[in-house]
């Protein structure tokens, strides 16, 4: 039996192999994990739907593999028959902006037109041989996703999906082709593949820069009497299973702020042309790892202690480094905050994470010499960044945000972090 890589979410079509964790001649039961697919920053196994013996891979690792294309043949065992549709892994249901790319223009958008076959060979209902026929669509371009190879109004829906992608492609004026360049005549060099997490965050980054018009506010928060309430309770975090860290504490100040400003709360609808305040509070925080960045979201982070949000900033942060955050855990976000503290530096001008409207950057701390009621004292001061939409989002209202921001992180209340 031929395994074939099952629908992955609406709008998801295809996805990187990271690894392969049965190689050929192996037994695999059903529900035993074939291989690891990576779908934009998720990573989900996909399972066998039978129990058998590996026959033969037909991806390694690397391989870039589309919906219905055949991962693996196996020969079975008796057993009870596998489900016709396989389930779709939750943790690669993708965001409606992380769409595939379309196909190159030289790409033809059909499965293996080399394997082309007769319309009476192919496995359809009468019904999908009439709507093709009267479409002029050969069923013999379209590999069908159900058992034994059978055409269904999903493979063929998806397939005049992709030919109306690639006349509009055709029909777009052609983007030059990228400039290679031998770096290599002017000393030695090391050539490393750009992965597919690094492909997808810059695709983002490339998607925000250009959507959005940034301007970065920028001021210093005095964050001496918050280290100290850190120090003070600290250890009674630790004692119940958390690490009270500064993010948690910014992302309670953060909250107070986007009350008194719910424009940086929003969304704009460009399809409806409208702007969308959201009631709820879910904050995005970014965590630098080795693969690199991503976001995971905290959920009603408004309705949460203090103690509660150390735990999950904590939690979420490790499922980034190990790899195991769902996509879903990284969707939804109203804004996101990227703490730089940590590592070093100072101001710097954080990118929005679209359809935010805002994004707010902290750096290190540094003791400064502060005048203070005529006086001066050695504080501990914070950079603050605020990047923000300027389609939505003025430069007067950006200031007030920062000055109310300022003041909850300055004037933190003792009772919101005592247990």
């Amino acid at each position: 039996m031929d395994l074939r890589l099952p629908k992955l979410g609406e709008g998801a079509e295809s996805g990187t192999v990271v690894s392969l964790h049965v190689k050929e001649g192996d037994t695999v039961t059903k529900g035993q994990t074939l291989l690891e697919l990576e779908n934009e920053k998720a990573v989900a196994p996909i399972p066998s739907t039978v129990a058998g013996t590996v026959a033969k891979l037909r991806v390694k690792e690397g391989d870039t593999v589309s919906v219905g294309q055949v991962i693996a043949t196996i020969n079975e065992s008796d057993g009870p028959a596998a489900p016709e549709v396989p389930a779709a892994p939750k943790k690669l249901a993708p965001a409606r902006a992380a769409e595939p790319e379309p196909a190159p223009e030289e790409e033809e958008p059909v499965e293996d037109e080399s394997q082309e076959v007769s319309d009476a060979a192919v496995a359809a209902a009468p019904s999908i041989r009439k709507i093709a026929r009267e479409l002029g669509i050969s069923l013999g371009k379209i590999r069908g996703s159900e058992r034994g190879g059978r055409i269904v109004m999903a493979d063929l829906r998806a397939y005049i999906q992709r030919l109306q992608k690639l006349t509009a492609g055709r029909a777009a004026p052609s983007a030059p082709p990228p400039q290679r360049i031998d770096f290599s005549k002017w000393g030695e060099v090391t050539k490393k593949p750009l992965s597919p997490l690094r492909k997808t965050i810059g695709r983002r980054m490339i998607e925000s820069w250009n959507a959005i018009p940034h301007v970065t506010q920028f001021d210093e928060a005095d964050i001496t009497g918050l280290m100290e309430l850190r120090k003070k309770h600290g250890a009674a975090y630790e004692g119940k299973g958390a690490k009270l860290t500064l993010t948690p504490l910014v992302i309670k100040a953060v909250i107070a702020a986007l009350k008194k400003h719910p424009v940086f709360n929003a969304s704009i609808d460009e399809a409806a042309d409208e702007l969308v305040f959201k009631e709820y509070y879910h904050i995005g925080v970014a965590v630098d790892t080795e693969h690199g960045l991503f976001v995971p979201v905290i959920r009603n982070a408004d309705r949460k202690s203090l103690f509660e949000l150390s735990k999950e900033v904590n939690e979420l942060a490790e499922k980034a480094r190990d790899r195991k955050l769902g996509l879903e855990e990284m969707q939804g976000g109203t804004l996101t905050i990227s703490n730089q503290g940590g590592i070093g530096g100072g101001h710097f001008t954080p990118i929005v994470n679209r359809p935010e409207v805002a994004i707010l950057g902290l750096g290190r701390g540094v003791m400064k010499a502060v005048v203070k009621e005529k006086k001066i004292e050695t504080r501990l001061l914070m950079p603050v960044c605020v990047s923000y939409d300027h389609r939505v989002i003025d430069g007067g209202s950006a200031a007030r945000f920062v000055v109310d921001l300022i003041q909850a992180i300055e004037n933190f209340n003792e009772e919101d972090v005592r247990l």
